[in-house]
């Protein structure tokens, strides 16, 4: 199991359009989903920051997040619209969880 954690700080003018483009990659991977990936998102309280959680099986199995093509669209627009903090990928190590991986 492989864990991402990736979190980032976008400008306000910007938070409409990241969370709009989220979704948009949401909605993808619920109607295609990539098995043994679990892939979710977060606004964090100060409303401008953000947190993205991949977990997978593998690293060929997280690698197949960066064929979807909404996610590259995403990417590059989070990338142009100048973050005030730029994403910061963290790999986590799992020590349990409550449900079934």
């Amino acid at each position: 199991m492989k864990t991402v954690r990736v979190q980032y700080t976008v400008q306000q003018a910007f938070v409409e359009q990241n969370k709009k483009n989220i979704q948009a990659v949401m909605d993808v991977l619920k109607e295609n989903p990539i098995e043994g990936m679990y892939y979710s998102s977060y606004q964090l309280a100060d409303g401008n920051s953000f947190m993205h959680v991949n977990m997978a099986k593998d690293d060929e199995t997280m690698s197949k997040l960066n064929e979807v093509e909404t996610f590259t669209r995403f990417r590059m627009q989070l990338k142009a619209s100048n973050p005030t903090n730029p994403p910061k990928a963290e790999v986590l190590s799992l020590v349990g969880t409550s449900w079934e991986i």
